[in-house]
């Protein structure tokens, strides 16, 4: 009995022996690569030149700007005059769940897509938030929370995450659980910082909180009540129907819209035009854009990232070297071996860089390919069904090379920021043939739930009849799964 045992032990530890997979050092490299977002890939890719003399940049090119496929143009800075906020309400660019484009001061350059380093002042965005947040009377709990806060702002000042994604993200990486209050809570206190209106989770909430911020007066009460309860109507400029609904004459109407209109929609933006925001931003891996006939292209900026070549002096040392083995010394031999590792080295970076391009364009190409309503229309109703082996079959790569490529990787859209994770969403059958993502029933639940009459909230079974009816027909316990997951509280707390 003893001895059938060692020998199925024997036969196990040879199974697994026989399993594993070794990689080379060319494939360790691009694996490394891969999973690095641009900023991390930059300092990765000059550690190495500084420990490989063998690895030269090319002299004459200072970083070329851009990888480009079907070309890319840079997205324009935004105004930070409100009237151009309101003027743009229509195309959804401010909506509660518009993110904004990362503002940003391109290096000195007449060449399209160079380098996004954001330049900045002595003091960065984080830095004045920071300091404002050691003047809190803050728990070790409450400061992670605010530090993650902080970092999850946009480029306008605003926190745009979902709570609940930000509870999971804190779960991740600390693994510390935090409730959705405790966040709200922290989030109540930053947005008493400077400037007025900073953390606010939407346009409107940022206008009323600088409203607040003022001096009471029959002015501000005017002002708060146009935001607060005609905001529809303000951002469609019909200002007649407030002027009428409010029974105010002309003459307080056009005092009441000219002091609203010396609010700053940005507050972020306006705090990095003085302070500087250099360490606040995301650089995005790939640049989107869309033509005026509908066709997408992408790019993807090369950063401070410049072509590499191996050194010809070493390639001459081993050319030497090989001429005349006889005469070779013993410190000749060993120098030459040193070249030889050094130069063997640096091709296998040279080629782990450009499997690693290949392998991001492709990638990204076939998002596009299957992601193009959304991507026109920024709407995440229209996202279609797709999961990451969606992407595996069609370049035929791997599944886990698809994940690293879209982990901790930015898109810039012609509309916002996002995460390349975020063109991922599961589908859902709805019935009838047809297939929905579950973005978009998420979405659905929770235009039914802010939508729903003031004191009478929908019961999940109600929820559940109303999405039906919608085209979602999902069971009563999906409904309860999705409200719990984006952190809406049952009817009897919504009341």
């Amino acid at each position: 009995m003893a001895q059938k045992l060692v020998n199925t032990q024997i036969q196990e530890q040879q199974l697994a022996q026989v399993q594993q997979q070794r990689l080379n050092a060319q494939q360790v490299m691009y694996v490394r690569m891969l999973e690095m977002p641009l900023t991390q890939y930059e300092e990765y890719v000059q550690t190495e030149i500084d420990e490989n003399p063998a690895l030269e940049p090319d002299m004459q090119d200072n970083a070329e700007p851009t990888d480009s496929y079907e070309g890319g143009e840079e997205a324009s800075n935004s105004n930070d005059d409100i009237d151009t906020v309101i003027d743009h309400y229509d195309d959804d660019r401010y909506d509660d769940d518009y993110i904004p484009t990362a503002t940003a001061n391109y290096a000195s350059s007449d060449k399209p897509g160079d380098d996004m380093t954001v330049w900045g002042n002595s003091e960065s965005f984080y830095d004045t938030l920071h300091s404002q947040m050691g003047e809190q009377d803050l728990t070790e709990r409450q400061e992670l929370i605010m530090e993650y806060i902080i970092g999850s702002l946009d480029s306008d000042g605003l926190f745009r995450k979902d709570i609940t994604s930000l509870s999971d993200e804190i779960a991740i990486h600390e693994y510390i659980d935090i409730t959705p209050e405790e966040i709200e809570k922290v989030l109540t206190i930053l947005q008493g910082f400077d400037p007025a209106g900073i953390g606010a989770q939407n346009l409107q909430q940022c206008l009323l909180i600088q409203i607040f911020r003022k001096k009471a007066t029959p002015l501000t009460k005017l002002m708060y009540e146009v935001i607060n309860n005609n905001y529809e109507d303000f951002t469609r400029k019909r200002w007649d129907k407030i002027e009428e609904r409010m029974e105010m004459d002309s003459i307080t109407a056009e005092k009441v819209f000219s002091e609203i209109r010396k609010l700053n929609p940005r507050p972020g933006a306006a705090l990095g035009e003085t302070m500087g925001r250099n360490t606040q931003h995301v650089t995005p891996d790939f640049i989107v854009t869309v033509s005026d006939d509908g066709e997408i292209y992408f790019s993807m900026p090369k950063g401070r990232i410049p072509q590499l070549h191996v050194s010809q002096d070493f390639e001459n040392m081993i050319q030497g070297y090989r001429q005349n083995p006889g005469s070779m010394t013993r410190s000749d031999k060993e120098a030459l071996v040193y070249a030889q590792q050094k130069v063997s080295r640096a091709r296998a970076y040279i080629d782990a860089m450009r499997q690693r391009q290949q392998t991001m364009m492709m990638t990204m190409k076939t998002i596009i390919s299957l992601q193009r309503k959304f991507i026109l229309s920024g709407d995440e109703s229209d996202l279609n069904p797709m999961k990451l082996k969606d992407i595996a079959d069609r370049t035929k790569m791997d599944m886990s090379t698809i994940s690293r490529v879209c982990a901790s990787k930015y898109a810039e859209m012609p509309w916002g920021m996002i995460p390349l994770k975020n063109f991922f969403s599961e589908a859902y059958d709805t019935g009838d043939g047809e297939t929905v993502s579950t973005k978009e029933i998420k979405k659905a639940l929770k235009e039914l739930i802010d939508n729903e009459p003031q004191g009478k909230p929908l019961s999940d079974i109600r929820l559940a009849a109303e999405l039906k009816k919608m085209g979602y027909p999902i069971a009563r316990r999906t409904v309860a799964k999705y409200r719990e997951k984006m952190g809406i509280p049952t009817s009897n707390l919504r009341r």
